[in-house]
């Protein structure tokens, strides 16, 4: 599960927001100050940030810029203004992307999921890791636990396809499409036998690393490879 700091000081705004992240692979942990925001993440670091840029005790643009002194933890500002030169500045101080309020929370969300791809590749485009998993575009390689995980074709293609799309369901169409370019007709097994076989591979017994999503399809999990 993604671990995320919210720093907002509206309590209804992020209540909504823990809300409906906590649907999707999201823990939300709410900072509703500035400074405190630090401490709590040097205490308890996450896997992303979310941060108002108005709030008591240090306003969000400072925020960003000492979190980014001692992390490269991915920062998202939520603002109110639509101030090219705030867009510049916030940039400027370590922010690594920007929402206007009022916020949409399906936008949020694939925001978010962005920016955790981003970090993903961050280095090398041609490189996936989460936690102990690695795959190797340009050789077609799968590392896990530090050691090589022998998959066949259509294995590879599928822990690939789910990885590009971490932290979203696919539907068996959608893996159907982007694999083999035909559409699900119904009957074809192959993806839900493929995935039996990857999550014995990855000692998923609780199907945690790739999560069923009932009526929906499947979800790679980014946070659950360790």
């Amino acid at each position: 599960m993604v671990q995320v700091m919210l720093v907002e000081d509206d309590p209804r705004l992020a209540d909504l927001v823990t809300e409906y992240l906590a649907g999707y692979e999201f823990k939300v942990d709410v900072v509703s100050r500035g400074d405190e925001a630090l401490q709590r993440f040097k205490a308890k670091p996450a896997d992303i940030v979310v941060l108002d840029l108005m709030l008591p005790g240090l306003d969000g643009m400072e925020v960003a810029r000492q979190l980014r002194e001692i992390s490269e933890v991915p920062i998202l500002v939520m603002t109110a203004r639509e101030d090219s030169y705030d867009e510049v500045s916030l940039l400027e101080q370590g922010a690594d992307d920007f929402i206007n309020k009022p916020v949409q929370p399906r936008v949020l969300l694939a925001r978010l999921r962005a920016l955790l791809r981003r970090v993903a590749t961050k280095g090398d485009p041609e490189l996936l890791t989460f936690g102990s998993l690695t795959i190797a575009i340009s050789d077609r390689s799968v590392t896990w636990r530090g050691e090589q995980c022998l998959l066949s074709n259509t294995e590879y293609k599928l822990l690939l396809t789910l990885a590009e799309s971490a932290g979203t369901v696919l539907s068996r169409d959608a893996l159907l499409r982007k694999m083999r370019g035909i559409e699900f007709d119904g009957m074809d097994r192959s993806i839900d036998n493929s995935i039996s076989k990857l999550r014995r591979k990855f000692d998923d017994t609780d199907s945690e690393k790739i999560k069923t999503v009932w009526g929906e399809g499947y979800l790679f999990s980014p946070s659950a490879w360790n």
